[in-house]
């Protein structure tokens, strides 16, 4: 499957994934001609079993990883092979799953930290943040570690959003989380979106992920198997068979 509309042919299209082939060790790719676009103002689920190459894809669209052949236009800008630190300054944002706040430090300061490369004041960009996480101001002056799971999350959030990227990409955000919180984290996502960011959402929940986005892309051994509408492949019985284990609609447990 390949994406035709180019970023120079719709204006719309903020990032375009052409043919990358990218893996950790020479000669061994995970991803395999990967194919994938963001339209401005959408929210993408990224879904597929372990190893599919979800989080690589990811890692190379933020500089973290270079591809080894393929080209990753942002906003008509071919980003293949820049450094993180020079794709932030671009207006694309990554949260990773693991490692994402500064144990150490308090709430407040880990926000602070997120804006380090901006020289403006920043009183009405923490006040923005935590209108959206009401918790995170009643825990400003709390070290980061001794918050909760879900917590720690929405702060991880919070800081890429100091930054106030029009692209943030999410690597399995509801990871480990309870139900509840998977929920309010999600609702969170959306409000971000509703906001003017454009999000790409890596999602070990696959169902609820698809049911959020606009569209969704579903990964397999490096490749994009199927792409389209959320619900659309929610409601897919090749999708449902091979990666929700059973028809979605009528499946209900959590994704092994």
């Amino acid at each position: 499957m390949t994406d035709s509309v180019t970023p120079a042919s719709d204006p719309k299209v903020l990032l375009q994934v052409e043919n990358v082939f990218a893996g950790y060790v020479p000669g061994l790719d995970i991803l395999q001609g990967i194919n994938l676009k963001l339209l401005a103002g959408e929210i993408i689920a990224i879904i597929g079993p372990n190893g599919a190459g979800k989080s690589t894809l990811a890692k190379a669209i933020c500089g973290l990883l270079s591809p080894h052949t393929g080209t990753i236009h942002w906003q008509g800008q071919n980003i293949a092979g820049l450094k993180p630190n020079e794709i932030v300054t671009l207006g694309v944002c990554y949260v990773p799953q693991l490692a994402n706040v500064f144990r150490s430090l308090t709430v407040e300061e880990n926000l602070e930290m997120g804006a380090f490369i901006r020289d403006i004041p920043l009183g009405d960009l923490k006040s923005k943040i935590f209108t959206t996480f009401p918790r995170l101001a009643d825990r400003r002056r709390q070290q980061a570690g001794t918050l909760s799971g879900g917590e720690r999350q929405m702060l991880a959030m919070g800081r890429a959003m100091m930054l106030e990227p029009a692209l943030l990409i999410l690597d399995e955000p509801s990871a480990a989380l309870s139900p509840i919180l998977v929920d309010d984290i999600l609702a969170k996502i959306r409000e971000i979106n509703t906001q003017g960011t454009a999000i790409i959402l890596v999602e070990q929940n696959a169902r609820k992920a698809l049911a959020m986005s606009d569209r969704g892309y579903v990964l397999d051994s490096g490749k994009d198997r199927f792409e389209g509408p959320g619900p659309q492949l929610l409601d897919d019985p090749n999708v449902g068979a091979l990666y929700l284990g059973g028809h979605a609609a009528t499946q209900s447990r959590p994704d092994p």
